[in-house]
């Protein structure tokens, strides 16, 4: 059961249709994505690299690289300090990369997701002290990590962060009081008073602009694309919304991917057998991403980051094909973790619960998110997935939309050790006889309804299949890359009878339909790439087997159906139609 809603955006899309030259249906399309701001539709029109800002206007970004480039004619030992996720790898490898361009004495550390934690800790400023290092650079972490960059200042480093994520505060009475550590230069656009327009970038797009200020600095010759990929690789991975600058990077960066010299990424590539497709952001966001996940999850993030920095072929081969196999064995125990908690959740109370809270021992808590989402997906509940850590119980949580999970835990913060995060993922940890407590508390104070559970899905407006043509595809391409912030465009059409159905594919996994329209019998093709056995099911309870039966012979039947869809176009031995992919659907 899904709730369908038609963006309704009250702004005069025509007058932007004018203004740019466009469609009013491109024009609607902007305004559904709140793009509206004359700077910001030329920005997503036209995303070329000249548009981004100078990073000159970042809070702290000219004091810090200032104090580099003394730190690398002074030959002082540089120590960057990353985190174990893909933005934070990505990180790591253009200001490693940058830095050894410049001549700098630096190397790099990269906390274990298990035994360290996220970020900068005493221990690594502790190994960083024996070690000689006179300068810290964060990246990625830091903003937060207040008293262990007060303690590395106490110790006499030099200590730099540039960070992404929220600045941190307390509340005193009405009023927000934001914290910040001695560091000596903190590099992060959220901070209240840094005048740099885009705020929400990703680690590896403020690293990215720290180096390229740096090759500025030192008159060094800057090379556009030179990082571009691995600021686009993270920018889709860490998830921030695909508009302004992002767009820019994403857009460009996805066309350095595609002829990347990297030896790394290309042997991943190929070991993910993607090498000869033209890489977009689902490649990334999907098949690039947890892989290169997977070593920080399963193993340690320094195989990732050593791949993309390996030059020897055969080495950068063995390496992808270990981190290829690492997530294999994620995917594997993921599985696993999501059968045995839905299970659990059939075969007891939980399933009545609004806040799902479940307990597996045997779950990897690197993996307790990716199952939280996964169940948080099948039953449309905020969820809580624990776990028995390395120290007591951890666990990870994830929302639906009009359920702030962060304060909701916020709450309960008196059964919990620790916790943190946002409206829409925390990470938490308490004491194994807390877990029944948690859940108990938690579920008192939800204030969700029956229809806070129905999932919600949202449309660009009513497109009739007749209104279908190559214009509005290549227009929709216009819009590309997609992905938060800016969804692929979805459209509704109404009361379709389905003259025939096909199952396609060596499994059977895909269901080709003839649609008809109900206005002018318009004739299309539709596909269905998620749960055909779903969707043929729901024809046979709802029409009778007969019905069904009738619609895979190409038999006169009764069924007739909305759909919500997005236009493509089918390529098959040199000849091209249009058709269409179905996502929703409901019988009528």
């Amino acid at each position: 059961m899904e709730r369908w809603f038609i963006r309704n955006k009250k702004y005069d899309y025509r007058d932007i249709a004018k203004r740019f030259g466009i469609s009013d249906f491109l024009a609607k399309l902007l305004v559904n994505r709140d793009i509206i701001e004359n700077k910001e539709i030329d920005l997503f029109l036209n995303p070329r690299m000249d548009k981004i800002n100078d990073p000159e206007s970042m809070k702290d970004l000219v004091k810090g690289a200032n104090i580099i480039t003394d730190k690398i004619n002074e030959n002082k030992k540089i120590r960057i300090v990353g985190d174990y996720d893909v933005d934070g790898v990505m990180s790591v490898y253009i200001l490693y990369k940058g830095l050894k361009n410049l001549g700098a004495n630096v190397d790099y550390v990269i906390p274990d997701r298990v035994q360290d934690g996220y970020g900068i800790n005493i221990d690594i400023i502790d190994i960083a002290r024996d070690d000689g290092i006179d300068t810290i650079i964060t990246c990625d972490n830091g903003i937060a990590a207040i008293d262990q960059i007060n303690y590395a200042k106490e110790l006499g480093f030099t200590v730099i962060v540039t960070d992404h994520h929220d600045i941190p505060y307390k509340n005193d009475k009405e009023n927000k009081v934001y914290l910040s550590s001695n560091a000596d230069a903190i590099i992060n656009p959220k901070q209240v008073d840094c005048e740099f327009p885009e705020k929400k970038l990703c680690g590896a797009s403020i690293a990215y602009r720290l180096i390229m200020y740096l090759y500025k600095l030192t008159n060094r010759t800057y090379i556009e694309d030179e990082f571009l990929e691995f600021v686009a690789i993270a920018t889709i991975c860490d998830v921030v919304d695909l508009v302004g600058e992002n767009r820019i990077i994403v857009k460009n960066g996805l066309a350095a991917l595609n002829k990347t010299k990297n030896v790394g990424l290309n042997a991943l590539l190929d070991i993910c057998g993607i090498k000869d497709k033209e890489i977009g952001v689902y490649h990334v966001g999907f098949i690039i991403g947890p892989t290169i996940n997977a070593s920080g999850r399963l193993d340690s993030a320094l195989h990732a980051l050593q791949l993309l920095l390996t030059d020897n072929v055969q080495t950068a081969y063995e390496m992808a094909k270990n981190l290829r196999d690492l997530n294999d064995d994620r995917k594997s125990l993921t599985l696993k973790g999501v059968e045995r908690i839905v299970n659990q959740i059939e075969t007891t109370n939980l399933k009545d619960d609004k806040v799902i809270v479940a307990y597996d021992n045997e779950i990897h808590e690197s993996i307790a998110g990716i199952i939280a989402g996964r169940i948080k997906e099948k039953y449309y509940k905020p969820t809580i997935i624990l776990t028995k850590g390395s120290e007591g119980i951890k666990g990870s949580a994830r929302s639906i939309e009009g359920y702030n999970i962060f304060e909701q835990l916020s709450k309960c913060k008196d059964l919990l050790s620790k916790f943190g995060g946002h409206p829409m993922a925390a990470g938490l940890s308490l004491d194994i006889d807390n877990i029944d407590k948690l859940r108990e508390s938690i579920n008192e104070c939800a204030n969700l309804t029956e229809a806070d559970l129905i999932p919600k899905v949202y449309i660009d407006m009513e497109l009739p299949i007749e209104y279908i043509n190559y214009k509005i595809i290549e227009e929709i391409k216009t819009l590309e890359p997609f992905g938060k912030g800016n969804p692929k465009p979805l459209f509704g059409a109404r009361g379709l009878k389905i003259k025939k159905g096909m199952l396609l594919g060596a499994n059977k996994n895909v269901l080709k339909l003839i649609l008809v329209s109900p206005y002018k019998g318009q004739k299309i093709e539709g596909l269905i790439f998620n749960d055909v056995n779903l969707f043929l099911e729901s024809i046979e309870n709802k029409y009778g087997k007969e019905d069904l039966d009738s619609m895979l012979n190409g038999i006169e039947n009764n069924i007739n159906v909305d759909i919500l869809y997005y236009p493509d176009i089918n390529e098959y031995m040199g000849n091209t139609t249009l058709q269409v992919v179905i996502t929703n659907y409901r019988f009528l």
